[in-house]
């Protein structure tokens, strides 16, 4: 079988209907409600109208959340807030129903998805549906040695290819990625400052269990070191994941592609995503139109990264927990953005003649009279 060349997705990956967007801006301008008064809602309506290849949109009914788990060598620094070797720990949470995403999906009636592509523990903790995907137990150092070898990068790539495939066959229409990882924000890191051209201390951040200014430094200099690995390898994007990626960062990458094939729309949640999807973006340049940004969390090569691909994160609410948590916030206004540009009605003939959008509104300060005689309270009370 042929090593998997991330550049072939170059060719593969179309550009969401543009067309039918501005048929989408088009329809939003004769709507009842007036131009702009639904802010950034009208823009999602429109982004998911190019991407679902319908006006107007499709109510998004199967949204699935996908996690992509693994534990990262570089743990082993004490540069995250938890031990080397525990990410199985945020998966058992995930599937007990007892971590933030898990109660956040129950309650929004959104299935999750476990997917284990390099977690350092015995299989015999989890259940097979997770394990049965394994690339290997763990990743490597990044700061001295391979994320992965040649073969082990390659089946990471084709299992989150496969994950895409399954997910578009069964009908999901929306995916929430995220990831559980322990030690995944520096290979993340790494990733963003050498596709971006900046420093270690540029992209540095704390990591979403929070790290003490002794670790944030030992990170650093971890980052710095793995920087000068990946460097001489930038030409070649699978070369980069090998080096300093990880098992989950390379399915993941593979996943992303593969949605922008299958037109699939993805809403990314952190830094591993964002770093992920900034590999993505390198092979394939039209790939980011497929997808949203979920969050902002105050990591700083987060923020880089969404500013290279030019992705406007929805929320900015400085969740940090990972999981796909920040991104699974974001999935009801998304939602509520194709629901209000499908099902709101048109201006009526009338309205449209005499200029009115079809809205009551109290003149000179003067309380609106509602049905029942009383007055509408004013929208600053």
């Amino acid at each position: 079988m042929s090593r998997v060349n991330l550049d072939d997705y170059s060719d593969l990956i179309g550009r969401t209907d543009g067309a039918l967007r501005q048929s989408a801006e088009d329809r939003r301008a004769r709507l009842a409600v007036a131009p702009k008064a639904l802010g950034r809602l009208d823009e999602l309506g429109e982004w998911l109208v190019a991407a679902q290849g319908v006006s107007p949109p499709k109510v998004i009914a199967r949204p699935r959340v996908v996690l992509f788990a693994g534990d990262h060598g570089v743990a082993g620094l004490d540069v995250s807030g938890r031990r080397a070797g525990e990410a199985y720990h945020l998966v058992r949470e995930v599937l007990e129903g007892t971590s933030p995403v898990a109660v956040l999906a129950r309650g929004a009636g959104v299935p999750v998805r476990v997917v284990d592509a390099g977690l350092d523990c015995d299989p015999e903790l989890l259940p097979e549906e997770v394990v049965r995907h394994r690339v290997r137990r763990g990743s490597g150092r990044i700061d001295i040695e391979d994320a992965l070898t040649p073969d082990e990068v390659d089946a990471a790539l084709r299992l989150g290819a496969a994950i895409a495939d399954e997910e578009a066959d069964s009908g999901t229409d929306l995916v929430v990625l995220g990831d559980l990882s322990v030690g995944g924000t520096t290979p993340a890191a790494v990733l963003i400052a050498a596709l971006c051209g900046t420093d270690a201390s540029v992209v540095t951040g704390r990591g979403g269990a929070g790290i003490d200014d002794l670790a944030w430094m030992r990170k650093c200099a971890a980052i710095r070191d793995a920087l000068r690995r990946a460097r001489p390898v930038l030409g070649d994007q699978t070369d980069l994941l090998a080096a300093v990626g990880g098992a989950d960062i390379a399915a993941m990458t593979g996943f992303l592609l593969q949605c922008a094939v299958r037109r699939t729309p993805v809403v990314l949640d952190g830094v591993v995503s964002a770093a992920c999807a900034l590999v993505g973006q390198r092979a394939a340049f039209r790939a980011p139109d497929w997808w949203l940004a979920g969050q902002l969390t105050g990591e700083p090569g987060q923020a880089k990264a969404l500013a290279r691909m030019a992705l406007n994160p929805i929320l900015e609410q400085g969740v940090t927990v990972g999981g796909g948590t920040g991104a699974l916030l974001a999935l009801p206004l998304v939602q509520a953005a194709s629901a209000l540009l499908a099902e709101l009605p048109e201006r009526t003939e009338a309205e449209s003649e005499d200029g009115t959008d079809g809205t009551e509104t109290a003149g000179d300060g003067d309380p609106a009279t509602v049905p029942d005689g009383g007055t509408a309270a004013s929208a600053t009370d």
